[in-house]
């Protein structure tokens, strides 16, 4: 297997430039070391930090959809995953129960959203979160 590269360029507020780069096996755990780099130093370029909710225990009174977003934003931010994935850090981060159906229904209304890309056929599904988050859905009909 080829070794796999992944290089990051980071702007800070002052201007200063910050290159990461992996090479070898990029694991989940190396991504989200890189994540909390990128927190570190101001996060992500147009984010608010004051509207970024970091877990999914702070938005306490959330709706079930925002609290599965945010397992989403918070466990897979780079990566592929499940809906059974989904399922159950939902589970153990916020101590409730919610059936897979529903996780299932939420991360579908997400792709049809922009938020989330889908793959995979119909028993074999895969979720990751989109590079570009779009401010409005445009669908257009294809001729």
């Amino acid at each position: 297997m080829p070794a796999r590269k992944m290089r990051v360029e980071l702007f800070d507020s002052e201007g200063n430039r910050y290159t990461v780069a992996f090479e070898g096996q990029i694991t989940r755990d190396k991504a989200l070391r890189l994540l909390d780099l990128v927190e570190l130093l101001g996060g992500m370029p147009g984010e608010n930090p004051s509207s970024v909710t970091t877990t999914p225990q702070a938005v306490g009174g959330a709706s079930r959809f925002e609290k599965v977003r945010g397992v989403v934003q918070k466990n897979f931010p780079l990566v592929w995953f499940t809906s059974k994935d989904i399922q159950s850090f939902y589970e153990q981060e916020l101590k409730e129960p919610i059936t897979l159906s529903t996780v299932s229904t939420y991360l579908s209304r997400m792709t049809s959203k922009g938020f989330l890309i889908r793959n995979g056929g119909a028993n074999n599904l895969k979720y990751k979160v989109s590079s570009v988050t779009p401010q409005a859905v445009i669908k257009q009909k294809l001729k």
